[in-house]
């Protein structure tokens, strides 16, 4: 039986490419819309690895797609801790080059998803929040219309990934961020504290009933060695860090994970802070709490999780 229904907003990249591919495959859940935003390739580039992987998994039920045009990836020159994603963004994987004849917008997805199932959307963010803000400027009610809002963003107390101070996602459009975050909503935050504790080692990779005779298979194999290999090689690691992973985890299984509430703030201005989050942890805080901040996860549970969607998948 399908549970909740679920739009997912992205820029994919390898990471944010396994986790839809595994949304797409996980039958508990319905991917009704999947949204293309720039952020590490450009608006461009994730809508076409949005499609591929679409087209690659070709589930039973196809979500709604939207688009974008932007030209530019949002990546600055020094790209920090983020993992190479490979020519096109896909690792080994070709991106499927048939753009579809009449594109329809990102944010004009998003905002007729949320008025056709009302107070019914979980809303999974795993990129930069610029479609989520255009959304609540076109759709005033957009934010308080969705059942649930979880975004992949921000930092608590380990810094950030793409700077010192910053995570990708709010680095690269922090005005989005603060918008977002300031509306009353108290979005679920999986800051990268919680979220880069999702590390796939080879031999965890090589654990997994992985088959490349399924159409689920075949797309990890493109994905998951890449990643390896690239952690391999530019970090020294044995893993990689598959944040969203743990991102879809938190909309399919919330029970792996606790809950704080927190406030929140992102940095606009600063030269070395530009796009921190700030969490207010005073005894006698300033600010009511505005983000239900995950703060610790069931690990096991979450690789147990992928394990499970892959057994369902049939050769």
């Amino acid at each position: 039986m399908i549970g909740k229904k679920v739009i997912i907003d992205a820029d994919p990249g390898v990471g944010d490419a396994i986790a839809i591919a595994l949304a797409l495959s996980d039958p508990e859940i319905e991917i009704v819309g999947l949204t293309a935003t720039a952020g590490v390739v450009s608006g461009r580039q994730a809508s076409c690895n949005m499609q591929t992987v679409l087209s690659f998994v070709d589930p039973a039920l196809w979500p709604r797609v939207g688009f974008s045009d932007a030209p530019h990836s949002l990546l600055p020159p020094e790209r920090g801790l983020l993992l190479p994603t490979g020519k096109h963004g896909l690792g080994d994987c070709q991106p499927v080059e048939a753009p579809l004849h009449q594109p329809t917008d990102s944010v004009k997805v998003l905002v007729e998803l949320v008025k056709q199932y009302p107070g019914e959307l979980t809303l999974l963010s795993l990129g930069p929040l610029t479609n989520i803000h255009l959304a609540m400027e076109r759709y005033p009610e957009f934010l308080s219309s969705l059942k649930e809002f979880v975004t992949l963003a921000g930092a608590v107390a380990e810094g950030g990934d793409v700077s010192a101070a910053a995570e990708f996602n709010v680095y690269a459009n922090p005005e989005a961020a603060r918008v977002v975050f300031d509306f009353p909503t108290m979005p679920k935050l999986l800051p990268i504290d919680v979220a880069r504790k999702m590390v796939m080692s080879f031999d965890q990779y090589n654990r997994l009933p992985v088959s490349s005779y399924t159409r689920l298979g075949r797309v990890l194999e493109w994905l998951f060695p890449f990643g390896l290999r690239e952690s391999r090689r530019e970090f020294g690691t044995e893993g990689v860090a598959v944040p969203e992973i743990m991102a879809l985890a938190a909309v399919a299984r919330p029970g792996l994970f606790e809950i704080q509430p927190m406030s929140m703030q992102v940095e606009l201005s600063g030269e070395l802070t530009r796009g921190a989050t700030i969490f207010d942890r005073r005894y006698l805080r300033q600010r009511q709490s505005n983000v239900d901040v995950l703060v610790a996860v069931d690990l096991q549970g979450v690789f147990d999780f992928v394990a499970q969607i892959l057994a369902l998948v049939q050769p």
